[in-house]
């Protein structure tokens, strides 16, 4: 017969119920009892049993995880593996088990959203993705269900939430091209009902408002996703303004590196070079290009780190952890962006 947790508990000098609140790692535990505990259960080579322990907690420890992406574009955007393993690694460490969905658009997000909840297959629900007026975050406030989201909500009351700075990201974008002589910018945006899109095209719009240079509307396309194809259909339709007796770009900003590599291939075929690209995630496919893409790191895998964190020590009863993180963001800066004038070095940057 193996080790169980009563021979855990006589080892420590303890009740079997404070190895239990150990394993949980439960706030109201000293640090030296926890210490003795997890000292005997490494000698003794314990392995709670999960099954048995989910029965007592009536619990599962399991987290579910919801994507708002199709089969194809999870295989081509490393920004959702990159977060996965983030969620991953923090469940791990917790002892959780992660279960993950894909799908193609809100109401199926919320199809799912309800099997979770219905079926309690899960202890806590992560979403990746905040719309405006989302109806998964109305449905689980509704049913005080255990979630975070990876995004910026409208209403941050009663949420658990983790994003960049979106705003405050893009507006350093747009400044660094205008330091480097850019004046006629264009601009990719994603789904006007993602937050992220919203975030995003503010901040720019800001940014060269400040500076008292126009929004030519001819090279904004701020109603896409987030894919190759709509980055170089986008593309195709900026290199024919001219044509139409508009402006060509001196640069344009994608909200995605997906989008950014279509506009690249569009660029390409028109022998196009004197325009800069800048995306967002920083994937590593942006790197592989020609010329390389510069690129705004947002950080994912600690996007879904910190979003596992949020939801996790909330399910843990942990009531002295935050309700939110903001995570930072770095512009990697490569060959992408073609440099007009001497830089002023406002925007924190990393060569790679």
């Amino acid at each position: 017969m193996g080790t169980t947790i009563n021979d855990v508990a006589r080892a420590a000098g303890v009740s079997p119920s404070t190895v239990s609140r150990v394993l949980s790692d439960h706030p109201k535990i000293s640090p030296k009892t926890k210490q003795r505990v997890r000292k005997a259960i490494e000698e003794l080579n314990y392995h709670p049993h999960t099954i048995a322990r989910s029965l007592a907690r009536n619990a599962t420890h399991t987290v579910g995880v919801i994507l708002n992406t199709e089969a194809d574009l999870l295989m081509r955007n490393t920004f959702f593996i990159q977060a996965l393993t983030g969620v991953s690694v923090y469940a791990r460490e917790k002892g959780y088990n992660v279960m993950f969905a894909f799908n193609k658009n809100e109401e199926e997000d919320l199809a799912i959203a309800k099997s979770y909840v219905t079926g309690r297959s899960v202890d806590g629900i992560i979403l990746f993705t905040s719309r405006i007026r989302d109806k998964c975050i109305e449905y689980l406030k509704k049913n005080r269900f255990p979630f975070s989201v990876i995004g910026r909500p409208d209403d941050t009351q009663d949420v658990l939430w983790v994003d960049n700075d979106n705003f405050q990201a893009t507006y350093q974008v747009t400044n660094y091209l205008i330091d480097r002589g850019h004046t006629v910018i264009g601009f990719m945006g994603g789904p006007p009902s993602l937050r992220v899109s919203v975030d995003r095209f503010e901040g720019f719009k800001k940014a060269m408002s400040v500076h008292g240079l126009p929004i030519y509307k001819e090279i904004i396309h701020d109603n896409g996703d987030f894919t190759e194809e709509y980055g170089y259909g986008c593309m195709k339709s900026i290199l024919e303004v001219p044509a139409r007796g508009g402006r060509l770009p001196d640069a344009v900003i994608t909200c995605d590196d997906m989008q950014a590599i279509g506009a690249l291939k569009a660029m390409e075929e028109q022998g196009t070079r004197n325009i800069s690209i800048i995306g967002f995630n920083n994937t590593p496919l942006g790197y592989f290009q020609n010329p390389r893409l510069t690129s705004v790191d947002v950080n994912a895998d600690k996007l879904g780190y910190y979003s596992a964190k949020l939801l996790i020590d909330f399910l843990e009863k942990n009531r002295e952890a935050p309700t939110h993180y903001i995570v930072p963001t770095m512009l990697v800066e490569r060959e992408s962006v073609v440099c007009r004038v001497p830089t002023m070095g406002t925007v924190p940057v990393v060569e790679n």
